[in-house]
């Protein structure tokens, strides 16, 4: 009994310490001590034990992890969604232990090791499809991206980081549980090997030279008073913001124009194609600077609901291109089991639901000093955070990754910041330049080896304007992203069906 409690309150207390690799606070060399102590609490665990653990574990990590849950919209909605998450840890757990008990790794101690980090990534994975889309939010690699190891990336993307940050933890563990048993050799080796696997990122070299040209960008962040939710409700006065800052931005370079203007999602809530006043706005804005203005609105064109779009606008009002956000966010852009989801949070029924739009997440963008049109790469907010969107937008030829967001519900929480390490991540595994541009901030530009050449503070107006390369190489992430993703769900998933198996003859003794 109190070796259970021990078990679950080192659970608890190592989920929430994982949360330290990650913003605001960024100790990222805290997640591999945070992984070994799961391991150590799942030693003697079985199947059901160990889901509870891991269940504790992730629960506690996403609890703090998506704080600004909490903030934006309530107590409620943030402690479901992280208990909700928290059961990617709990399968963990449970699959980690009938894999041990099965014994099926028995002679091989080493290659227990790389199963757990396997199964934790294939979790990670499963949990960044389903429900409802996914969620990748916390995956662990994303801590690491100051760290030696983020250079995997570009190899393999976040699946292959989090697997080496995962193996770390682990052989950490087996060193203390090696230390206890005696087994000298192992005790003082795996902790050799873990610092081995965490630096195995020097061995890959990064390039951030342009290969097709170079182009001026601005990225206007207008900013808005912190309301939380009630931000939603300064749509003209944010579109006044961004057109400010580009009319400063436009006399600050008169004498060395830009190519391209960036607004944020949201920025022209009032969709310019419907509002006199906002078009007005755009127009004035575009003849400014003279360059093509991308910028964030909301179409409610649709009779059954509203598309996320971001619009590409010309000279004379005329628009270049659009596209429209893919993986809208559930119960916040749109509220799946609504009339399940209105008797836990109310504010559901504020939501009128988001559709999904189509095709890849790029835009044909005219730019004058190339003589050119560069494709550009354009996930929205937390579409950021999926592997396939940034992959396959970059595989159709995306020379530049922009990443527009509105983190103004979120106040001075480490979402923006959080959001910010997957624009870094992204920026090495598919070898691009970067842009993550907010209404509020953090904004920052962000060369190939994921480095922050310039950024701004949250809540205040600002502007970003930098020379940035365009790259067409195909990094092996972006080309063998879709294989790594799956074949981290399949082997360990393999791996974990013969323990069970196994486990199921010796007690029928078939």
């Amino acid at each position: 009994m109190l070796t259970g409690l021990r078990n679950l309150l080192l659970a608890v207390a190592a989920g929430a310490g994982l949360n330290l690799a990650f913003p605001d606070t960024g100790w990222w060399y805290l997640a591999p001590v945070s992984i070994a102590v799961l391991w150590w609490a799942l030693e003697r665990a079985g199947a059901w034990g160990g889901f509870l653990l891991g269940w504790a574990y992730g629960t506690a990590f996403m609890l703090t992890q998506v704080w600004w849950a909490n903030v934006a919209v309530g107590l409620i909605p943030w402690i479901a969604l992280s208990v909700a998450e928290g059961l990617a840890w709990a399968l963990v757990g449970a699959a980690w232990a009938h894999v041990r008990r099965s014994n099926i790794l028995e002679a091989h101690r080493w290659a227990e090791t790389v199963t757990f980090a396997a199964i934790w990534v294939a979790a990670e994975q499963l949990r960044s499809m389903v429900p409802f889309g996914g969620f990748p939010w916390g995956r662990v690699g994303y801590a690491f991206v100051d760290a030696p190891v983020a250079r995997l990336a570009w190899a393999g993307g976040v699946p292959l980081v989090s697997f080496a940050v995962v193996l770390a933890g682990a052989l950490l563990g087996l060193a203390w549980e090696s230390a206890r048993l005696r087994r000298g050799v192992t005790a003082a080796l795996a902790p050799v090997l873990a610092i081995v696997v965490l630096g195995a990122g020097y061995l890959i070299p990064l390039d951030n030279q342009a290969q097709d040209g170079t182009m001026r960008v601005g990225a206007v962040q207008g900013n808005v008073p912190d309301l939380g939710l009630e931000a939603f409700s300064q749509a003209r006065l944010v579109t006044e913001n961004h057109l400010a800052g580009t009319l400063e931005m436009a006399e600050a370079t008169a004498d060395n124009p830009v190519d391209l203007v960036v607004w944020p999602e949201n920025a022209a809530d009032l969709d310019p194609r419907v509002d006199d006043e906002t078009l007005a706005a755009v127009e004035e804005a575009q003849a400014a600077t003279g360059a093509p203005l991308l910028l964030g609105t909301v179409d409610y064109t649709p009779v059954d609901g509203r598309y996320n779009t971001m619009l590409l606008f010309g000279g004379s009002g005329a628009i270049l291109d659009t596209y429209s956000k893919q993986r809208p966010a559930p119960f916040a852009e749109y509220v799946p089991l609504r009339s399940i989801a209105r008797q836990v949070a109310p504010v559901v029924d504020n939501v009128t639901d988001m559709l999904a739009g189509t095709g890849a997440a790029v835009m044909q963008v005219p730019i004058a000093s190339l003589d050119r049109t560069v494709t550009i790469a354009t996930p929205i907010c937390f579409e950021v955070a999926y592997d396939s969107i940034v992959r396959e937008a970059v595989a159709k030829g995306a020379e530049l990754l922009i990443v527009p967001t509105n983190n103004a519900s979120f106040g001075h929480t480490a979402e923006s910041t959080q959001q910010l390490q997957m624009t870094r991540m992204r920026a090495i595994e598919t070898g691009r330049w970067a842009i993550q541009i907010s209404t509020v901030g953090v904004s920052a530009v962000v060369d190939p080896s994921g480095r922050i050449v310039d950024d701004t503070e949250l809540f205040t107006a600002d502007q970003l304007v930098e020379r940035v390369g365009l790259r067409s190489e195909l990094t092996p992430a972006v080309r063998l992203g879709w294989f790594i993703g799956w074949g981290m769900v399949i082997v360990p998933t393999v791996i974990v069906l013969l323990a069970i198996r196994r486990r199921i003859g010796e007690r029928y003794d078939w």
